[in-house]
């Protein structure tokens, strides 16, 4: 029977013995597939939507889990609104802290090596709670769970192309309507004649010069100090627009006259909420997808510009 190891069992491994951790790397993938499998299988689960109807005629509410990080939560809540819409019934969501993230060396994050912590999910539950489709949402504490929307990271789902927002669709059998809204803030109108920005350290095109953005005098950047930081090198007079939970950034993205962001977490917002929004595209992970009404996305600079110029005349 095959049995996981530790991290340092693993490397030792790797580094005594070659042919047998390559023999341990392929049956620790064939395992997972298995598992997921037994899942998408097995006679106990909601897996289907046809499972989930039937076992909601009698039942009136939906326990759900997730432990990704806060835009992957993001996207999966077009499927969480198509369930809720199948089936009326109450859903709740309980969001599981610590669980591991790995990214390659180049890359960093600012929650290091966990994809939740308390202070996100205290700063995420302000949106979710404000959703009429989501009952309540919650840090998991032993809870039930109905559907399990963890199994998405199974080998089986490419994570670094596709669609994010259509990984729980694939684990559930409920297709999300990703062209509609699948957030709903009131806007904050105070932004309506701001260019909001998101740049993430992540996901950046090495192509791409936001310098021009210097010629508009109405931008607001939200994120973190260093990006704030980094984009001011090439548009000093941005302004820094700091928030208290992300209800109140996704009313400030719904308030503005379009947003400009690449692939983290801010643009989820901005895809959920449907207002004009241009993507930065990462060739390098090619897992974000604008769908819908006002979506842009570019690989080159010229066409960022022009969009930009479109958008700014409107």
């Amino acid at each position: 029977m095959f049995k996981k190891k530790s991290l340092p069992a693993k490397l030792w491994l790797k580094y005594s013995d070659r042919n047998q951790y390559k023999q341990y790397k392929w049956e620790s993938k064939n395992y997972e597939l298995h598992e997921l499998s037994l899942y998408l299988t097995g006679d106990d689960r909601l897996n289907t939507a046809e499972k989930i109807l039937e076992f909601t005629k009698t039942n009136k509410e939906l326990n759900i889990n997730h432990s990704g990080n806060i835009g992957d939560v993001v996207y999966a809540l077009p499927t969480i609104k198509r369930i809720y819409e199948l089936t009326g019934v109450a859903i709740n969501l309980y969001l599981k802290l610590g669980r591991p993230r790995v990214l390659p060396q180049y890359m960093s994050h600012p929650l290091g090596n966990v994809m939740l912590n308390q202070k996100m999910v205290d700063m995420l539950t302000p949106l979710l709670n404000a959703q009429t489709y989501i009952k309540k949402c919650e840090v998991y504490n032993g809870q039930f769970i109905h559907i399990d929307l963890d199994i998405f990271h199974s080998q089986a789902i490419p994570l670094d192309k596709a669609n994010i927002a259509r990984w729980c669709g694939y684990t559930t059998g409920v297709t999300p309507e990703l062209h509609k809204p699948w957030i709903n803030v009131t806007p904050n109108d105070a932004y309506k004649d701001k260019i909001v920005i998101a740049r993430s350290e992540r996901y950046r095109n090495s192509s791409i010069d936001y310098s021009f953005l210097k010629q508009y005098n109405n931008l607001v950047f939200i994120g973190i100090k260093s990006e704030y930081q980094d984009l001011c090198k090439y548009v000093p007079d941005v302004q820094w627009q700091q928030v208290d939970d992300f209800l109140e950034l996704a009313q400030i993205i719904a308030g503005s006259k379009f947003f400009i962001g690449n692939q983290s977490f801010p643009f989820s917002i901005a895809e959920g909420l449907k207002v004009p929004r241009i993507l930065e595209a990462y060739y390098e992970i090619l897992n974000v997808i604008p769908e819908g009404d006002n979506a842009y996305d570019f690989f080159f600079q010229a066409h960022f510009e022009s969009i930009v110029k479109q958008l700014a005349n409107t």
